[in-house]
């Protein structure tokens, strides 16, 4: 379950050796949307990554998933507004080619970029266009908090807000460990991954097979605990570049509980943003499964109620239909005593030793009316694994939305 053990800093900030830019280059029309990002490090960087399980791939996931783990990245180049995903060797090439204009601007080898893409599903990259980006991306980076914000839009496409968190991992001296995030998602939204891009950059130094089986086990608990509507990306990738410069290694004992810790609490924030900032959603919905026999058995629980129509339409119109949850926890495939069983909505108990519990109904539709936040618990008596998942009601404005985007 996510840890809260570090405190995420009001104002993010760039880890030391680093620096962003982001820009409009062109694939968005709107002149005003930046759609290209760069993300620098002074130095040679562990890198390692988690991408989507999708048997259909874009180009970035296939370039990308050749090169990690590693401990010689010194770059990211991303752009949105189109997904390079099923354009065939052409796609792979324009990938290989971005990494390698980028290194070109930058004095880099090819082989120590990494590149991520998001948007339309089908469409080739217009290259020229994205060139002239890099090299004006390239002369613009910087490593102040308008850079990092600049780099966070620049990777956003039906997101209506920048994705950030960061946080500082004390490290006994007078130089702590800055970790900080940057993520996009809005719909699209199904879990191992969930439809997203995230990059976790940090200034501590690490292993790479250390870095990678951290990462995986973060995302487990974080991004792959989001879920909106099933639909699992093309794109999905979760990097994490870790540069060193702060000059702390982190290889074992309570160093790597710490920073393990700050990365699954920078992690645990973003995932959270996806789905509040979900297409025409009007509630994130917490899901919190408890007393379960391991956490695979609650992930399952919490995954098939937040995979439930009937459940976020329910939310949608503020009802406190106790028994579409409770159905829902029951065909997850999952044994347990119903007996031992309980449910409560926004704090209202709502079903209990497999029986309805008496709840003032008009109250609890109003606590759901009145609040975007909806939590959901449901507390079992197999064991003490416990989970949590998010999600987003169904609503008629999300079929509009979904309905009218170009493919």
């Amino acid at each position: 379950m996510p840890t809260n053990a570090f405190a995420l800093q009001k104002q993010p900030s760039v880890p030391e050796g680093f620096q962003l830019s982001g820009i409009h280059c062109g694939i968005k029309s709107n002149p005003e949307k930046e759609d290209l990002t760069i993300i620098l490090s002074d130095r040679a960087a562990t890198a390692c990554g988690v991408y989507t399980e999708n048997l259909v791939r874009a180009a970035p996931v296939t370039l990308d998933q050749a090169r990690t783990p590693n401990r010689d990245t010194r770059a990211v180049v991303i752009n949105s507004g189109n997904a390079n995903a099923c354009t065939g060797e052409r796609g792979l090439g324009d990938a290989k080619q971005m990494c390698q204009l980028l290194a070109e601007s930058c004095g880099l080898a090819a082989e120590q970029v990494l590149v991520l893409s998001t948007g339309i599903i089908g469409v080739f990259l217009p290259m020229e266009v994205i060139g002239r980006g890099i090299a004006e991306a390239a002369g613009q980076l910087k490593s102040d908090e308008q850079a990092l914000l600049a780099a966070a839009r620049g990777m956003m496409t039906t997101d209506t807000v920048p994705k950030l968190a960061s946080c500082r991992v004390p490290t006994g001296s007078s130089r702590d460990i800055t970790i900080t995030g940057l993520a996009k998602g809005a719909a699209m939204i199904g879990p191992r991954m969930a439809t997203m891009l995230g990059i976790v950059m940090t200034d501590a130094a690490i292993a790479p097979d250390v870095a990678q089986s951290l990462l995986a086990s973060v995302v487990a608990e974080t991004f792959n605990c989001i879920h909106v509507d099933g639909h699992m990306s093309t794109n999905d990738s979760v990097l994490l570049l870790a540069n060193g410069a702060a000059n702390r290694e982190v290889s074992g004992g309570e160093m790597l509980t710490a920073f393990r810790d700050g990365v699954c609490a920078v992690c645990a924030e973003l995932a959270r943003s996806i789905p509040a900032d979900g297409e025409g959603a009007t509630h994130l919905i917490t899901i919190a499964v408890r007393g379960c026999r391991d956490e695979q058995a609650a992930r399952s629980i919490a995954r098939t109620i937040a995979d439930s129509p009937l459940v976020k339409t329910a939310i949608a119109g503020a009802d406190p239909n106790w028994g579409r949850i409770i159905s829902a926890a029951g065909y997850a495939g999952v044994p347990f005593d119903a007996h031992q069983m309980e449910l409560k909505l926004n704090g209202y108990l709502l079903f209990s030793a497999s029986c309805p519990v008496a709840f003032p109904v008009d109250e609890v539709s109003q606590s759901i009316r009145d609040n975007r936040d909806v939590l959901i618990e449901l507390t079992f008596g197999e064991g003490s694994a416990e989970t949590q998942f998010w999600t987003t009601d169904l609503t008629e404005e999300y079929v509009r939305l979904n309905a009218d985007y170009h493919t």
